[in-house]
């Protein structure tokens, strides 16, 4: 993830703002009984930590467009609303993955099942608990971003903005993530294309696109800056993303936050990889990935073939055009020079990922 540099006084009112809304989370689920306080208690521990980027940026823009956030009490409620959306799917993520560990620990999934296995369920009812509790939790989670929206203090017409955005973030995400499932089971259906309209529908919105324009609306931008900022937001999304699969292919252990080549330990099916079955070596590449599982001098022989099929050169190359076109948008005339200097930063920041 890339760090967006922010004031510390904005970290701290963003990181109070998440707190409260977590805490309030715990409250209602107490007088609920003791399996809703769990999940509470779990749902906190999903959404600790980390960059915290998308709340960041929602400030970034808001101050970059002349935003007083002294005078605008909706600021941090609305940025900490974009936090707890990316938790929730990340809490649903994982389920769709089958994932039961995050950074090294249970995640929701995992801990309730460790909790039907204490309390007597075997293997199928603890992993049926598991993920029952990560749904239930990203359902929570969703409300509690909509709910920071719906009650920001704000004119009426900004809050129909806001949510307008939140409508969109979670309309395209779904359409996005469930393309993704639906090219990995159906993988000869799957072109290029359609499979970088999925990366761009995962990531692009919610933590790029909406995030900047709730900034913007919030300050007071015109019709023609959000435009703006939405088509940057899309483009650098879509960057975002397919440096993230080069990462997982290619990028240190340190940079991917695990150990190198996970996506093609995995067998992924990512535009990379769909880049790669667009090339006469696809033979070669299809076989090294079914071995790839198997350690990592497999992992490094599946690198080095998918390398020499050009495919990596290939989706560098369309990740420069991409953020190419994300700096024609940071140029937008409709874009105050403040603006459009944070956004040239942001396209920097996602390049300089690049492994």
């Amino acid at each position: 993830m890339i760090v967006l540099a922010a004031d510390p006084t904005a970290r701290v009112a963003i990181d109070e703002t998440i707190d409260t809304a977590l805490a309030r989370i715990r409250v209602r689920s107490q007088e609920l009984g003791d399996g809703a306080a769990a999940l509470a208690e779990a749902i906190t521990r999903a959404a600790a930590g980390g960059k915290r980027f998308r709340p960041a940026l929602v400030v970034a823009a808001f101050e970059a467009f002349g935003g007083d956030a002294a005078s605008t009490p909706a600021l941090y409620p609305v940025a900490a609303a974009f936090e707890i959306l990316h938790t929730a799917f990340v809490v649903h993520d994982d389920v769709i993955d089958h994932d039961t560990e995050r950074r090294g620990i249970p995640d929701v999934a995992g801990e309730f099942r460790q909790r039907g296995r204490m309390r007597g369920a075997d293997a199928t009812g603890a992993a049926l608990l598991g993920d029952a509790a990560a749904i239930l939790a990203g359902d929570l989670l969703l409300h509690e971003a909509a709910r920071l929206l719906a009650l920001a203090d704000t004119t009426p017409a900004v809050r129909g903005e806001l949510m307008d955005l939140l409508d969109d973030a979670v309309f395209v995400s779904v359409a996005g993530e469930l393309a993704d499932v639906e090219h990995a089971v159906a993988w000869d259906h799957a072109d290029s294309d359609a499979i970088l309209a999925a990366a761009h529908d995962k990531t692009a919105v919610y933590s790029f696109s909406a995030p900047l324009r709730a900034g913007g609306a919030l300050a007071g931008a015109s019709p023609e800056a959000l435009a703006a900022l939405e088509r940057f937001g899309g483009r650098l999304g879509l960057a975002f993303q397919l440096v993230d699969d080069l990462i997982g292919a290619f990028g240190t252990s340190s940079q991917a936050g695990r150990a190198t080549g996970g996506d093609l330990r995995e067998a992924k099916r990512t535009p990379l990889v769909a880049m790669a079955r667009d090339t006469p070596s696809w033979h070669l590449v299809n076989d090294a990935l079914a071995l790839a599982h198997t350690g990592p001098i497999a992992v490094r022989e599946a690198q080095r073939i998918l390398d020499e099929s050009g495919a990596r050169e290939r989706l560098v190359d369309v990740i420069d055009e991409t953020l190419a076109s994300a700096r024609e948008e940071a140029s937008s005339a409709a874009l105050p020079a403040e603006v459009c200097g944070l956004l040239r930063s942001l396209t920097t920041m996602v390049a300089g990922r690049m492994p």
